[in-house]
């Protein structure tokens, strides 16, 4: 995927599918679930499936906007001691390998204090990441890490809810990269209907925005995925992919090559199925 000088590969994305007049599919997966390897293997998978872009979750031991699917897979994952470095290192791992798709970083903020902000922006520029959402940074507090993710280059997209109200057109005017709009109120997981009031919050955020919006929390199908695709220019699919990996848990952590095969092949397939269809 080719960039111009200076130019974010999100942006990049987005200008490339706006005018094919497609929505990008944007998955999420948690890092070390079930191992770092199988990660950067997964996130190969992603790419081949038709991601356009992909965030990379960072475990954390109180995931506070997470349902239990994440949770379970964060757990897994700590259990091998891996840390925020770790993590990080998967984007250039799949580099190497050929991956070319934009990063995003999803963390929380504690391990990005306790890591240091300027040791922080100093790895996501050496592994290559584009964007990153930090869930428990609120816009009133965000400015220092705001000023320093733009002189990196690097954008802060921001998570908005239907029930963010006055805040929306606040949120999503100073967003940078796209804004997450959340489907549902509560945290992530798989669901069967979404907020009552989405449509017109969509809207309001779309007025409100410069830069592309994005849906996502519940989203779990391809049929959720064209639901919102004439609304949005994204869909993110977390923890339905989340639950794929971890009904291949028994193929991913065989000892034999031919069942790991298998078990990432399911995890592709299934986001292969996610893709809304072009009319």
């Amino acid at each position: 995927m080719s960039t111009a000088p200076n130019l974010n590969a999100i942006d990049s994305v987005f200008a490339a599918l706006k005018a094919k007049g497609e929505t990008a599919l944007i998955p999420f997966m948690t890092m070390g679930d079930p191992d770092l390897d199988t990660s950067v293997e997964l996130v190969q998978a992603a790419e081949a499936a038709g991601a356009h872009m992909i965030e990379l979750g960072i475990p954390y031991s109180d995931p506070l906007a997470d349902g239990p699917v994440i949770q379970r897979a964060s757990e897994r994952a700590l259990k091998n001691k891996i840390s925020l470095t770790d993590c990080m290192a998967v984007a250039s791992r799949a580099r190497e390998r050929g991956v070319k798709l934009p990063f995003i970083l999803f963390t929380y903020f504690n391990p990005v204090l306790q890591l240091g902000l300027g040791r922080y922006f100093d790895l996501l520029k050496e592994h290559g990441f584009s964007g990153m959402i930090i869930p428990d940074l609120p816009l009133e507090e965000d400015s220092e890490v705001r000023a320093l993710a733009e002189e990196h280059g690097i954008h802060l997209i921001p998570l908005v809810a239907p029930t963010s109200e006055a805040r929306v057109e606040r949120i999503a005017a100073n967003a940078k990269g796209f804004v997450y709009c959340v489907s549902s109120l509560g945290v992530t997981g798989v669901r069967s209907t979404f907020h009552e009031g989405i449509d017109a919050f969509l809207s309001t955020v779309r007025r409100a925005a410069s830069v592309p919006i994005c849906v996502g929390f519940g989203i779990s199908s391809r049929e959720h995925a064209e639901r919102f695709a004439g609304q949005c220019d994204g869909v993110i699919v977390g923890s339905a992919i989340v639950r794929q990996v971890e009904e291949a848990l028994p193929l991913l952590t065989a000892p034999d090559p031919a069942s790991r095969k298998q078990g990432i092949k399911n995890v592709q397939d299934f986001i292969a199925g996610l893709k809304p269809r072009v009319d």
